[in-house]
């Protein structure tokens, strides 16, 4: 990334890299699996609030995202937007893009268990709904952050475009 300026500094923030969500949901799953076959019949069942509450900030992230495009985009009818609100959301996209596939992995490995134990315990067949739910809003978590954090990067310059091309 460039800018032409050789004295330029490099920018330090860098997109989300979806190897860094891939390797923290493998280890959050693998750690999941290995604590929950050894300690899931010692502990409550599988609770839905937060299920409810990683859905809830997926579909304020989405909100989000759709009005700070616009605005950058300075579509009509749209104030512009403040620098200093774009980098909050950029950090809050980032961090919720890690928690989210952390989350993921642990629910996915969850409900993955309980749907093999289910056949055989009664109470892994109560908890399997709950953890679904939970990996489904921990997947659209993740999405919600990824799209949050793509719509915060400022659009090239068309002028700028049009004269590199020449």
């Amino acid at each position: 990334m460039s800018t032409g300026d050789p004295s330029a500094p490099e920018p330090r923030l860098k997109p989300t890299n979806p190897a860094t969500l891939v390797v923290a949901g493998l280890v959050a799953a693998a750690t999941a699996w290995l604590s929950v076959s050894h300690w899931y019949f010692e502990l409550p069942s599988v609770p839905v609030l937060p299920a409810l509450t990683l859905l809830a900030l997926a579909i304020v992230e989405f909100a989000l995202a759709q009005q700070t495009r616009a605005r950058i985009e300075r579509k009509p009818g749209r104030p512009g937007v403040e620098p200093l609100a774009v980098a909050r959301y950029v950090v809050l996209a980032k961090a919720s893009s890690l928690a989210g596939a952390i989350f993921a992995g642990f629910t996915l490995a969850l409900t993955i268990w309980l749907a093999v134990e289910a056949q055989r315990v009664d109470h892994a067949a109560r908890g399997l709904p709950a953890a679904a739910i939970s990996a489904v809003s921990s997947l659209a978590l993740v999405a919600a952050a990824l799209w949050l954090e793509r719509a915060c990067r400022v659009p090239d310059d068309p002028d700028k475009t049009q004269a590199d091309q020449r």
